[in-house]
């Protein structure tokens, strides 16, 4: 018997303890989600103190202290010509950066082409018809495959024409006259 009221006594400390160690628990959770209430409201009020900071610029900076170079090594490109005065400055760069022949020359320069905008890639078109349905034609090049119709932009950059079938089989027309079987 002595042994039972020894157990009931403990019994009522232990519960108070462990209501305790509760309401810590509580108090803490209900501090924490005030703090996290209030903090956007704080971040809000104090922007200067969270935003981003802009670069700071000076307008000096802090070289070595080396000695310089007794002698300075210019390009003669650099050193203006002694003139009378009589010519106005060019505004033309005298620098030579390479070397173009001259369409006229033979020697081995490069071929003049006309300049046409329309022109396509030349060669062979790189992509292939792999169906048509419904006034609308697959077609597949090396980057994926496109649903095309009449007046879309093919890969090389040419416009659909027509869809047609010729001998059981669609082809595709192009603009530059270009026929596409599939």
């Amino acid at each position: 018997m002595i042994d039972d009221l020894d157990e009931d006594d403990a019994a009522p400390a232990a519960r108070s303890g462990r209501r305790a160690g509760d309401r810590v628990f509580a108090v803490t959770g209900f501090l924490l989600a005030t703090a996290a209430a209030f903090f956007p409201w704080y971040v809000f009020f104090n922007q200067e103190s969270f935003g981003i900071a802009p670069m700071g610029y000076d307008d000096t900076r802090d070289l070595p202290e080396i000695q310089g170079r007794g002698l300075v090594n210019v390009s003669p490109l650099a050193i203006p010509d002694e003139k009378d005065g009589s010519e106005p400055h060019s505004a033309f760069d005298p620098i030579i950066t390479a070397t173009v022949p001259n369409p006229g020359e033979g020697g081995g320069g490069a071929t003049v082409l006309p300049e046409d905008p329309n022109l396509s890639f030349p060669g062979k078109p790189q992509y292939r018809l792999l169906h048509v349905a419904n006034g609308r034609a697959l077609i597949e090049d090396k980057s994926g495959m496109y649903v095309v119709r009449i007046g879309s932009v093919l890969p090389d950059n040419s416009r659909l024409a027509t869809l047609e079938q010729r001998g059981g089989k669609w082809v595709i027309v192009t603009s530059n006259g270009d026929v596409i079987r599939d």
